[in-house]
């Protein structure tokens, strides 16, 4: 099947996959992958992908793909240390090419979050961003640990006030409901660069569900500087098919437009749900009428460009 996949892949578009993870169970601590049991989480039954999954594992699931560059998103490494995550990729994309950009982790409510923030800087050149993860939600097994409302508090903005002048962006993952403190952040900070995570995560499938993420998205897009990535759409839909994919990927571009939108892996997490060929042909599929620019834009040049990489 992959050999029939990779024959049809179009010519002349280039892939920069600007949202997946790596890491080494074997000699690095990540809390979440080693706890036992495993936590009940939003992804499902995680037991799968507790195992090292490197550059080696990422370029076989991607195969023949023209996959370009890339960019690494923090993966709750160990939390005493977080820019040891970054000092460690960077070493390997100082022995392997990959990958072209890190996006690090850091707890922005923290008094002591701008040596953090220097740590990482110093620890890697290919630094662009950072994300802490603000999903909360009444339901345990949805939240990923952060407090309700931090968005809004002194204490986080604080924080989030030192990215922009450190040229940093912020990955935003969150659940519709929380994307009305998300609309004032972006208001407060217009000059801090938001890239809105996993298509904004729409956990509520049902018509009210769909219909408040609808409007959260509209309202998140009146910001000049929210971007969002259409990715780890299986996290939410674990059956997915290319028809299930189809609605939501199209009223993304519908909302943000072909410039302010981009296409994702998020692997190895959704190799739960398919193979890596799989979920690029499906974006592929879902945008077949779109003009050549139009999907080069969203399968590598706004993902270069927004990233800086």
């Amino acid at each position: 099947m992959a050999a029939r996949e990779m024959s049809e892949w179009p010519r002349n578009l280039p892939i920069v996959d600007p949202h997946h993870h790596l890491w080494d169970l074997e000699n690095n601590i990540y809390p979440w992958l080693q706890q036992e049991p495993p936590p009940q989480l939003v992804c499902g039954d995680i037991q799968p992908i507790r195992q090292s999954y490197l550059i080696d594992n990422l370029r076989a699931d991607i195969g023949t793909l023209p996959v370009v560059k890339t960019v690494h998103l923090q993966c709750d490494w160990d939390p005493s240390d977080p820019s040891g995550e970054t000092r460690w990729l960077d070493g390997q994309a100082e022995m392997h090419g990959l990958p072209t950009g890190i996006v690090a982790y850091a707890r922005l409510q923290d008094e002591g979050v701008s040596a953090v923030l220097d740590r990482h800087a110093e620890a890697s050149n290919r630094l662009r961003g950072i994300r802490q993860i603000m999903n909360w939600h009444a339901d345990s097994v949805l939240t990923f640990g952060a407090p309700k409302g931090l968005m809004r508090t002194a204490e986080w903005r604080r924080g989030f006030a030192m990215l922009a002048p450190r040229g940093l962006s912020f990955d935003l993952q969150l659940y519709p409901h929380q994307m009305d403190e998300a609309d004032d952040l972006a208001a407060a900070f217009p000059e801090t660069s938001i890239v809105l995570n996993h298509g904004g995560m729409p956990v509520d499938r049902s018509a009210g569900g769909f219909a408040q993420w609808r409007t959260g998205m509209q309202n998140l897009a009146r910001h000049d500087n929210i971007s969002v990535k259409i990715s780890g759409l299986g996290m939410v839909d674990h059956r997915w098919t290319v028809d299930s994919f189809r609605p939501i990927v199209e009223e993304i571009i519908a909302t943000f437009g072909t410039r302010r939108a981009m296409f994702a892996s998020n692997f190895p997490v959704d190799r739960l749900y398919s193979s890596y060929v799989a979920v690029w042909q499906a974006f592929n599929a879902i945008t077949i009428q779109l003009s050549a620019e139009e999907r080069r834009a969203l399968f590598a040049a706004n993902a270069e460009r927004i990233y800086r990489i």
